[in-house]
């Protein structure tokens, strides 16, 4: 029987929010098996919330036949998956594979171009949800997020897990969609609490069980550590949490840098990172993935000019501005190749993105390397006030901005898919 000291906690019920003893296995009040007992259930307050297979979920509500089957969003036979639901995924489909790949172990699936401006417009709708909860809520993408629900108890007149339960309840409802939600002591637990019970999970790991939970798990459950540096661990002798547990914390940061520090914290179940609201993206990017293998430099460049207007695009809409161009190419191996360049001011143009993008595909292609995907985008994000100062050493650069104004303007009278057009029927800028 659960129980804190002699006498019961309560549990919460998952599909109608009644509190009862914890010693019963269904909800006394509508049978549900589906709740949540445990001793720290009212005074958790960190929470991480994740939509379950978000972008295959999203069609499948959109259409209603496709419930039963396979569903994969991902770019073509070419491309990689984006996205796999719960069906696909016993087949063994995951998430960035390649699609061909995915097709091999599932060929009766249905595979679905994405379609990000819905996503991003219902995770719009759920990220107001969030809103309503609290005000401390940091989004990692664009269906996860995690919540500090700290002192909003008496705002709601509910605990924070009675919050979440009836936050996923009103998203099932309102949207069709599911969630699955992780509540703890930190960002970290919260992360992993999410992650045990999908789809429709909701777990909880206390701060009285957090080292004996995770003494049980692989190390590769902890962020950053991904399998190149799983293997160096497990080739030092350390396989499980449990193990770095016993680790002195002056050796791992001996031998493994900053990143031992951060292990000697984690394995402990310690995370003293706060719920930071409106962090904002790091950087803005778009890429594609060729039918067929590219060499040829002039195709190259064609392309990099249409993604690096949308990403300037995306750029202006925002009101930001990056100081940083990066370029993504992946070959035909699949081997992934990045380059990057500091501007001297930021940038919001097309123009200043191509031309610095151009540069450094030219430093990488040689017309016999093939490629399968190029991409470009901005980081080391800013206001837009700071942009584009007139430049004195390119006398032509100011006329090109004009023009490019121009064209911004012309998005603001008429539909994006006009200028786009327009857009891509004017050649690729010349360097002189």
């Amino acid at each position: 029987m659960a129980t804190e000291g002699s006498t019961p906690f309560k549990a919460l019920c998952r599909d109608c929010t009644h509190r009862f003893r914890a010693d019963l296995t269904r909800c006394p009040k509508c049978g549900s098996p589906r709740i949540i007992a445990h001793a720290e259930l009212d005074t958790l307050e960190i929470a991480h919330i994740d939509c379950d297979a978000f972008y295959a979920s999203v069609e499948k509500r959109e259409n209603p036949e496709l419930t039963d089957h396979p569903v994969i969003v991902g770019g073509g036979h070419r491309g990689v998956v984006s996205a796999a639901c719960y069906i696909a995924r016993i087949y063994g489909v995951r998430s960035a594979m390649p699609m061909f790949k995915a097709l091999e172990l599932c060929p009766d699936a249905i595979v679905i171009k994405p379609r990000m401006n819905l996503y991003s417009q219902i995770g719009r709708q759920i990220r107001e949800e969030m809103e309503k909860l609290t005000p401390l809520v940091e989004p990692l993408s664009i269906d996860e997020a995690f919540l500090d629900l700290s002192g909003t108890q008496k705002l709601h007149g509910a605990t924070p897990a009675e919050m979440l339960v009836r936050f996923a309840q009103k998203i099932q409802q309102e949207l069709k969609l599911s969630v699955s939600v992780g509540l703890a002591p930190n960002k970290f637990l919260a992360k992993i609490a999410s992650d045990l019970d999908k789809p429709r999970g909701f777990s909880v790991i206390g701060e009285a069980e957090k080292k004996e939970f995770l003494a049980k798990q692989p190390t590769s459950i902890i962020w950053g550590v991904g399998k190149v540096f799983q293997n160096k661990l497990e080739r030092d002798g350390i396989k499980t949490i449990g193990q770095l547990q016993k680790k002195d914390p002056a050796d791992l940061a001996r031998k493994y840098g900053a990143l031992g520090l951060r292990l000697s914290k984690l394995c402990q179940g310690e995370d003293d990172r706060t719920v930071t609201a409106n962090r904002g993206a790091k950087s803005i990017s778009n890429e594609i993935t060729f039918n067929t293998d590219v060499a040829d430099i002039a195709e190259l460049s064609k392309t990099l000019w249409q993604l690096s207007e949308k990403v300037s695009y995306r750029t202006k809409k925002a009101e930001i501005s990056g100081r940083s161009v990066s370029l993504k190419l992946k070959t035909a191996e699949f081997k992934t190749i990045t380059r990057s360049r500091m501007l001297h001011d930021p940038t919001q143009l097309a123009d200043k993105i191509f031309r610095t993008a151009d540069e450094l595909l030219k430093s990488v292609a040689d017309g016999k390397l093939r490629f399968r995907l190029i991409g470009v985008g901005i980081g080391d994000l800013g206001p837009a006030d700071q942009a584009d100062p007139e430049d004195l050493l390119d006398e032509q650069a100011g006329k090109r901005a004009k023009a490019e104004r121009a064209m911004d303007a012309l998005r603001g009278k008429f539909k994006d898919s006009s200028v786009v057009s327009l857009g891509r029927s004017i050649k690729t800028p010349d360097k002189t």
